[in-house]
């Protein structure tokens, strides 16, 4: 597993940072995002589908499990599991069958982690409570796939 930490210092940061990661990521990859609510899970997404044409399209999927957005090069799904008791009613409703599909982003998917594949990127949110807008993101690949494929956005943002 490799690690690294970025600081972001407000929501133009943070969706830029989605925009720049989004442009390495690819059908298949898995993104997790972990923290508190209004902590920039959402607006890192917004970022992500603003790479792909997506910007006007993106809504919270909290009371729909998932939202599906068609790039014009992939399917993007959006999770959000924070209502999920635990990862069975995950499977129960057939989210697995997502992870071959496309791009998977799951909002709280700390909860799921036992069912996800090994390859996946594990983004922790974390507020700076001495600057409301400030933002210090935590970033864990797991698996094998990442760390080659993201090396150079490893370097841009490593701190």
């Amino acid at each position: 597993m490799k690690t690294f930490k970025i600081e972001l210092n407000n929501e133009n940061e943070t969706l830029s940072f989605g925009k720049d990661l989004a442009s390495f990521l690819t059908s298949n990859d898995i993104l997790v995002l972990s923290g508190d609510l209004g902590s920039g899970k959402t607006k890192l997404t917004q970022g992500i589908l603003s790479y792909f044409g997506l910007e006007d399209e993106i809504s919270s999927p909290t009371f729909t499990i998932v939202n599906e957005y068609n790039a014009k090069n992939m399917n993007i799904y959006h999770f959000d599991v924070y209502r999920l008791s635990d990862s069975s009613e995950f499977l129960e409703i057939g989210g697995e069958e997502y992870f071959d599909k496309g791009l998977c982003i799951i909002e709280w998917g700390e909860m799921i982690l036992d069912v996800l594949p090994p390859d996946y990127i594990h983004i922790f949110f974390k507020r700076d409570f001495n600057d409301e807008n400030r933002r210090i993101l935590e970033c864990e690949f797991h698996g094998n796939k990442g760390v080659d494929k993201f090396e150079d956005f490893i370097n841009r943002y490593s701190k």
